[in-house]
């Protein structure tokens, strides 16, 4: 076996491992904690949600785990001879040209679809209806996929064709005309977003004029934020999980509000939601994430361009044809196993920036909606409130809720000049 192949796939199994084990800590962990709510919480969640929750967390991670197996073995299949086969196949059919390689990369995302969807039939109607958060229907979900395969293949065959003949016209450096072309996807994405795609799917109500656009309107007065509009989305059509975000730029910025958020939330935790938003803008995270992606991209299109134009590269892995296609599957297959190097410190800054986020809404609206709301959505969305503390530095995005509890009320009690449990007074 080729020596690139076999570092891949000892690179692969050996990722797989570790996050399995990663899972069967977390697993151990909440279960080992689930008839003991934290002392910041003791209040607040009744020891039947706590239960609920670390149920919930336990269901989830055993079926990421049958993901993790699932990809692990479809990146096998790849490297030991499917991506031979599955161009030969094509090839016998279509001759040489854009076309074949376009069909070959479409095919490939295709397996990737079929493999994963029973796996999303089963968590949607069988993992979220158990713990009650499914109100998705057959029709629904099936109209879901629909709409999003046909705006996937509306998107991603042009951007396929052009690629390819990118990488034909430009030689050597056509890695960098795809990069300054990426970057500018990356920079309109949430504007295509928020007005042709996300209405496709879910309705939009301007927030009704009343106490909770009031308090918005004046939060987001005093914070300086100019939006184009706020928002209330019929989440509620699919999900009891509550939540909010803003997307866009400049003046094409929305505020969303789920509408399971604003049915079981006072304005001042919704008003705290907005304001930990609005930190977020505050602190240009945003724009730093995409620099960072951006970043990431130039380096990873630099190494594609290298290892593209190799001519051991293919024959590495068994294949005897000869496309672009080829060569760019193979190397964003290789370039599976980097990325859960990059993880772990993407995530460490996403921690960083909603602690930030925290600070700047507790400064505006108070640590006691803030402490309120995130209890409320630990609750609501059956977070489990005792993670394992080496699975969340691995790969949680966000802080635990009790860590996040416990930051606001040692910062209110530093402002106060009190102790942690009576700044929230």
């Amino acid at each position: 076996m080729p020596l690139l192949v076999t570092a891949f796939i000892l690179a692969a199994t050996g990722w797989t491992a570790l996050s399995l084990y990663l899972s069967a800590r977390q697993v151990a962990h909440v279960l080992q904690h689930r008839d003991r709510i934290p002392p910041d919480f003791a209040a607040s969640v009744a020891i039947e949600d706590h239960r609920r929750a670390a149920d919930y967390t336990v269901a989830c991670e055993r079926l990421a785990r049958i993901e993790t197996v699932l990809e692990w073995a479809l990146s096998l299949a790849w490297a030991l001879g499917g991506i031979g086969l599955l161009y030969g196949l094509l090839a016998s059919a279509v001759p040489p040209s854009l076309t074949l390689g376009v069909l070959f990369l479409l095919a490939t995302a295709v397996v990737s679809i079929v493999a994963q969807l029973p796996l999303d039939i089963y968590k949607t109607f069988v993992l979220e209806q158990k713990f009650g958060f499914n109100r998705t229907d057959a029709r629904t979900f099936i109209a879901d996929r629909l709409k999003g395969w046909a705006i996937s293949l509306a998107v991603f065959v042009p951007l396929v064709f052009a690629g390819l003949w990118i990488m034909r016209s430009f030689a050597g450096l056509w890695w960098l005309w795809a990069w300054f072309g990426l970057v500018a996807i990356m920079i309109a994405a949430p504007a295509v977003y928020v007005r042709l795609i996300a209405p496709r799917f879910n309705t939009f109500t301007p927030l009704e004029d009343g106490a909770l656009r009031l308090s918005i309107e004046r939060l987001l007065a005093r914070c300086g934020f100019r939006a184009s509009g706020l928002f209330s989305m019929d989440a509620s059509r699919r999900t009891a999980h509550g939540n909010a975000y803003f997307i866009g730029f400049g003046k094409a910025k929305r505020i969303v509000l789920f509408d399971t958020l604003i049915g079981h939330s006072t304005p001042e935790e919704i008003e705290a939601v907005v304001a930990h938003e609005l930190g977020h803008f505050h602190y240009r995270h945003v724009w730093y994430a995409i620099l960072r992606g951006a970043a990431i991209l130039f380096a990873g299109l630099a190494a594609f361009g290298w290892l593209t134009k190799q001519e051991w590269l293919l024959p590495s892995f068994g294949i005897d044809y000869r496309d672009d296609a080829l060569a760019l599957f193979t190397c964003m297959l290789l370039a599976s196993v980097i990325g859960p190097l990059i993880a772990p410190a993407s995530n460490w800054i996403s921690r960083k920036n909603e602690f930030q986020a925290d600070d700047y809404a507790r400064r505006h609206v108070g640590v006691g909606p803030m402490v309120s709301v995130l209890i409320k959505l630990a609750r609501d969305n059956a977070s489990t409130l005792t993670p394992d503390p080496i699975y969340a530095l691995v790969n949680y995005s966000h802080p635990p809720a009790p860590v996040r509890v416990r930051q606001l009320r040692e910062a209110g009690a530093r402002d106060a000049g009190a102790t942690p449990e009576a700044a929230i007074a």
